[in-house]
């Protein structure tokens, strides 16, 4: 990224800015979420809808354009000074919101916070490469890693920088206390912190001292609604101006509503299923609940018959009400490192009963499932389709919706057997997804923090690293096409759909530029012209 490039796409924000009406920046924009930040701390979690909450007050110091192409933020330019050390360029004139001077000093300090305070779903991911911040200037770091870190810039679209002052010395037991009350909760983003409701609604005002182009909205509400019923309703009577994640049933009957508009993307999201292969399991048992000798999901020809049983297309279909597309790996298909050669998942239960009879269970066993009800479009449907398509070959599932925030704890914490979420790429590179989810849980190297379900395997261990350090990006991709390929043949995680979302709006009041993210942001978020 170079610097006349970062001048340019300014100067052009900057023009767009001037645009804005002087009638428009009186508004106030509500916007009916499904979920809300889990504290005020952008480091607490890396729990998409927190992230995507305080966006809009803490900047990043690298950008995911809405196409997840990287682009300047705090950093205005980066290149590779070394082999293992990356230099980035500071953004001059940024201040936070207290009116001090954003600098060198708080990229160093929001690094080396992260690892300290992070919480459930941890936010270490995004840092997991860095060894050492070194300040150069106010206005330069030198970023140095574990080893050749191709997408470290890529990792750093999740890099919230906060003030080293407002947070200083706090720890993770009172961190969310000072964030929370709004002491601690100083960024450098278009919107200030005002207030917080947990799992209520969220307040923020505009930054009139934006180092961007200046917001048209004096104020944002972000209406927790995590019943989608509840959220058309609302729209619907003119209690909120747009809503995320408009359920596919009512898609059609909204496009038709002459005071709405509707606005449809094909995210980066995809709702995947975690099998436990641990010794003891804890949610697993005969049909009748009595001990099982072993653990079936150890054997792959069970875990193959659990995929087979799934019938993607139906669940796209009809689950997913056409918001969603069957997936056949961990990624989408824009995402480099994706692989093409990866045949489509067709379900067959003749051949899911052979294989479980092979396996020795012709007659099944239970299992507890657990995935989230209020995260992404269409996830509490899915679940519960799979649960009922699993019974045809004998697995009695007991099926467990549950609210994210209740969810993602549990499952870290290894209470489940069997879970299904969504995950997405959100740095539009697949080692993003695989290191945390398919290597082997590895502390020590930072890796497979989200492995929580024992699954090991040397060769895809081997490739996940040495793709890590490889700067050349056709050799990198080449080898997570080839995890990729291990991975759908060893089945720990299976993947089911891409998940589709849909935002619906009041026609004459706002327009959106949607993501492919799913982040509902207020700067995406334009008063219609009058």
């Amino acid at each position: 990224m170079t610097l006349a490039k970062s001048f340019r796409l300014a100067a052009f924000a900057a023009l767009l800015g001037a645009a804005v009406s002087t009638g428009a920046l009186a508004q106030t924009l509500t916007i009916g979420v499904r979920a809300g930040p889990e504290s005020i701390d952008p480091h607490f979690t890396a729990t998409g809808t927190h992230a995507e909450a305080l966006k809009q007050v803490f900047d990043t110091l690298t950008w995911s354009g809405d196409k997840l192409q990287i682009e300047p933020r705090l950093a205005l330019s980066w290149k590779a000074i070394e082999p293992t050390v990356w230099e980035f360029k500071l953004r001059p004139g940024v201040k936070f919101h207290d009116g001090s001077d954003f600098t060198a000093e708080d990229v160093k300090f929001s690094i080396e916070r992260i690892p300290v305070v992070s919480g459930p779903n941890p936010t270490t991911i995004y840092v997991r490469r860095v060894k050492e911040v070194k300040i150069v200037d106010p206005l330069t770091v030198h970023v140095v890693t574990d080893g050749p870190a191709p997408n470290l810039p890529n990792d750093f679209i999740r890099l919230f920088i906060v003030s080293h002052k407002a947070a200083a010395g706090l720890t993770k037991d009172n961190a969310n206390e000072a964030f929370n009350s709004g002491k601690a909760a100083i960024g450098t983003g278009p919107y200030k912190f005002v207030s917080w409701t947990p799992k209520d609604q969220l307040v923020l005002e505009r930054f009139d001292g934006y180092w961007g182009p200046k917001e048209p909205w004096a104020k944002v509400v972000r209406k927790e609604l995590p019943n989608d019923a509840a959220r058309v309703a609302q729209l619907k009577a003119g209690q909120v101006d747009i809503i995320v994640r408009a359920p596919a049933s009512d898609v059609p009957t909204l496009k038709r509503d002459p005071k709405l508009a509707v606005a449809t993307v094909e995210s980066v999201y995809l709702f995947n299923i975690e099998l436990d292969l641990r010794d003891k399991p804890p949610q697993i048992t005969a049909r009748d609940g009595s001990a099982l000798p072993k653990n079936p999901l150890q054997d792959v020809k069970v875990r193959e018959a659990i995929d087979l049983a799934i019938d993607r297309p139906a669940l796209a279909e009809i689950a997913m009400e056409g918001l969603g597309s069957p997936a056949n790996q961990l990624v989408t298909p824009t995402i480099a490192g994706f692989n093409k050669e990866l045949p489509a998942i067709k379900p067959d239960i003749a051949r899911a009963k052979k294989l479980m009879e092979e396996a020795g269970y012709p007659n099944g066993f239970k299992v507890g499932f657990a995935f989230t009800n209020d995260r992404l479009p269409g996830d509490r449907q899915v679940g519960t389709s799979i649960a009922q398509m699993l019974a045809r070959i004998g697995i009695e599932v007991n099926a467990n919706a549950q609210p994210g925030a209740v969810f993602f704890p549990a499952r870290l914490r290894g209470d489940f057997s069997m879970a299904m979420s969504g995950w997405g790429t959100l740095t539009g590179e697949a080692n993003y997804t695989l290191s945390s989810l398919v290597h082997s849980n590895d502390p020590a190297k930072k890796l497979g923090a989200f492995n929580v379900q024992n699954y090991a395997n040397p060769q895809v261990d081997k490739l996940i690293e040495d793709a890590a350090v490889e700067m050349d990006e056709a050799r990198r991709n080449a080898m997570l096409s080839d995890v990729a390929a291990i991975v759908a043949k060893d089945r720990p995680r299976l993947p089911i759909t891409a998940v589709g979302s849909a935002w619906a709006m009041q026609k004459d009041k706002v327009t959106i530029a949607p993501r492919v993210d799913e982040d509902t942001l207020a700067m995406d978020i334009r008063p219609v012209k009058k």
